[in-house]
């Protein structure tokens, strides 16, 4: 029996496809390198050599170790890369899709803020009162039942009088937003996650555990079998398995193609000129031949 191999239907895309598609990666290789030489001049020169921040290394061609202060700083050298870190939601889009595994490892991505008075680590108390200040200076609302997210890529270091030494300023750019699931623990799925902040949806049951707790300031952290954890208040700890994930920050690709173009319009400028130059250089020989005659 023959079968008749129909036409496939040849259109056009009727939504429109971008340019720029994002980039997922680790402070690794001669960038990696690149990077933690500038994080180092940055550490000593800004901030004092500050201990808290001297926890990164270059271990097996990939920086090694991470907590928040440290995340900070590195965003703040990035960004002139046209590069950020990873938010939770990037690390889980990761997962899904397949283009990195975290087991083994820790990603630190946010702050997590409750109340600014934080019983469990004191140390923290300045830290979390800072930081509500500044939230309640644009006009938002947190408590034990309704916790902040304030993603590290929205955050700057500051010197200051306290444990750390340092203390953390929102960005005029920075995003934020109320977590009211961080009020509880439990196993959840990957399933489960909120794709537009990478946190579950609900804690009924599943391979994964949330870990919380319901006063202060803690880190959001990505670790080892891909538990979420949002109670650790040890802000300035560090352990070498943890590990800095960068993407490209929007607008990355567009500002290379403005690059790029430049760099042609130089280029073809120069091509001219020097076309010019050759057809002048030429008249001249053919008049000093014609005289010559």
């Amino acid at each position: 029996m023959v079968t008749e191999t129909k036409p496939a239907f040849k259109g056009r895309p009727l939504v429109e496809i971008s340019s720029v598609v994002p980039q997922i990666g680790l402070l690794e290789g001669d960038f990696g390198k690149a990077f933690l030489e500038e994080y180092q001049g940055r550490m000593n020169s800004d901030y004092n050599g500050n201990s808290t921040l001297n926890v990164l290394r270059y271990n097996g061609n990939v920086v090694t170790g991470s907590n928040p202060f440290s995340v900070v700083l590195a965003n703040q050298i990035l960004r002139q890369e046209g590069l950020r870190t990873a938010s939770q939601a990037d690390l889980e889009t990761a997962m899904r899709i397949g283009a990195m595994n975290f087991r083994g490892t820790y990603e630190d991505t946010a702050l997590v803020l409750r109340t600014e008075d934080d019983k469990d680590y004191s140390r923290n108390t300045h830290l979390a009162k800072d930081l509500g200040r500044q939230l309640k200076e644009r006009g938002l609302k947190f408590g034990a039942k309704s916790p902040v997210v304030i993603p590290l890529t929205g955050l700057d270091l500051q010197r200051a009088e306290n444990e750390y030494g340092l203390t953390f300023k929102l960005r005029e750019d920075a995003e934020f937003y109320e977590a009211p699931i961080l009020t509880k623990e439990g196993n959840f799925n990957s399933e489960d996650i909120d794709e537009r902040t990478g946190l579950p949806k609900q804690v009924k049951g599943g391979n994964r555990t949330l870990y919380s707790r319901n006063s202060g300031l803690s880190g959001l952290f990505l670790y080892g079998g891909l538990d979420l954890y949002s109670y650790y208040g040890y802000l300035d700890f560090s352990f070498e398995y943890g590990r800095v994930v960068l993407v490209s920050a929007a607008g990355a690709r567009a500002d290379f193609d403005q690059r790029l173009t430049g760099l042609e319009t130089q280029r073809q400028e120069a091509h001219q000129a020097y076309l010019a130059k050759l057809s002048q250089l030429r008249d001249n020989i053919d008049s000093e031949l014609k005289r010559s005659q």
